[in-house]
């Protein structure tokens, strides 16, 4: 399921204010615990919100390692594609030609998909990549078998590596944290937060001061979904080797 940043961050503003408003102007009977207890839930509190830190530390790096995946799997392409159009000399001229003009069509194509934001846009981009992807197959497949050796086996073996490389994207950018995972994240906020309410001693009206705690764990919400939103999010995977490497075989 796919979080979206800034749903995310009014959502989590909200209710983790809520809670701060909730603990701090009602459940009188449990202040009047917290009263008797300052030390032991000074404890509770501290430790709940360590816990939440932690979460939330660990959750980032798990975002960040897949927005680093997906960067390198970028590269990769760049990378097989460049290979796979050097490699198109070790074919017959014409064969050369037309698995050439097939890759910079497909380079396009990539570039296109890293660019989309809208799913009808991904799923036509989808598609005309596996119908050239096809094409490419055939367009290696034909003379290799017409003279198979170790020669054409590096052409093929290129090729083979630019549709794999595409499949490893496709992987990568689906690979998300899952829902389940945000919703426990997001209920040992609330609780923290609501702990952090329970705690104001006697406040005459809802202190102020307590949405700034509901505001930086929003912000870090926020941060997470937008690295987890590849597409959707202010810190999007650029395709800068990808367009690079067009520029290179569209010069003259």
């Amino acid at each position: 399921m796919i979080v979206l940043p800034v749903p995310t961050f009014v959502v989590t503003f909200l209710a983790l204010s809520l809670a701060a408003w909730l603990g701090a102007t009602r459940f009188e009977k449990l202040r009047a615990e917290v009263a008797q207890i300052k030390g032991e839930f000074g404890v509770i509190q501290a430790a709940t919100l360590t816990l939440l830190g932690l979460i939330v530390g660990f959750t980032f790096s798990m975002a960040l390692d897949r927005y680093e995946q997906r960067k390198d799997f970028e590269s990769a392409e760049a990378s097989a594609i460049a290979t796979a159009y050097l490699r198109a000399d070790l074919l017959p001229a014409a064969d050369a030609a037309r698995l050439r003009s097939l890759l910079v069509s497909y380079l396009d194509l990539r570039v296109q998909y890293y660019e989309a934001r809208i799913p009808p846009t991904i799923r036509k981009v989808n598609a005309q990549t596996a119908k050239l992807q096809t094409q490419l197959w055939d367009a290696i497949k034909v003379p290799a078998n017409a003279n198979p050796n170790s020669v054409t086996a590096l052409a093929v073996a290129a090729v083979n590596e630019v549709l794999s490389s595409e499949g490893d994207t496709q992987a990568a950018w689906v690979n998300r944290i899952p829902f389940t995972a945000w919703m426990m994240m997001g209920s040992i906020a609330f609780f923290a937060t609501l702990l952090v309410g329970v705690g104001v001693e006697r406040p005459r009206h809802f202190p102020r001061m307590l949405a700034i705690l509901p505001l930086v764990i929003s912000i870090a919400f926020f941060l997470i979904a937008d690295v987890e939103s590849p597409r959707l999010g202010i810190i999007s995977v650029v395709p800068d080797n990808l367009v690079e490497l067009a520029h290179s075989l569209n010069a003259p």
